[in-house]
């Protein structure tokens, strides 16, 4: 079932930005609703929490992906909506993982698996992933896990 607490917060949080006239929180919040719709109605069930909150990271990233891209366009205007927006976001996704926390997930899933080598990246990667649980995003991970294997070589 969809998470209550974060739709219902959500919804809430719109009125509040309706009714103080802030564009980019009720355009993110709008488009966050819209996108947990859309993925309810794909899965022909209500959304667990945890794809809930999976909707609410993607919403994020897309946000982030933009800001990249309109950076390298040179456009300062897109750029801070964009940024407004990924701020509204962020007040509903769990903290991502700190750097030291990375660090420690790394090394622990490397010292399980039994990995030696850059080369193992195909199997070291799917494990950190599952153990994030979606704290940190695979570009971290990855930058995280060659940084730790890279001392084996």
């Amino acid at each position: 079932m969809t998470d209550p607490v974060i739709q219902d917060r959500l919804n809430e949080d719109l009125k509040i930005a309706l009714r103080a006239g802030d564009q980019d929180a009720k355009d993110a919040i709008r488009y966050t609703l819209a996108a947990i719709k859309y993925a309810q109605i794909e899965k022909g069930q209500p959304l667990t929490e945890e794809e809930t909150i999976a909707v609410l990271r993607q919403q994020a990233k897309r946000r982030a992906d933009a800001i990249d891209q309109f950076k390298s366009g040179n456009r300062a205007d897109l750029v801070e909506r964009e940024e407004s927006q990924l701020r509204v976001l962020e007040k509903y996704v769990p903290a991502s993982m700190s750097d030291e926390e990375l660090s420690a997930l790394v090394a622990q899933t490397i010292g399980d698996l039994g990995v030696t080598s850059p080369k193992d990246m195909g199997k070291l990667m799917p494990a950190l992933i599952e153990r994030a649980g979606g704290r940190a995003d695979g570009r971290r991970l990855s930058a995280a896990a060659k940084d730790v294997l890279s001392k084996f070589s």
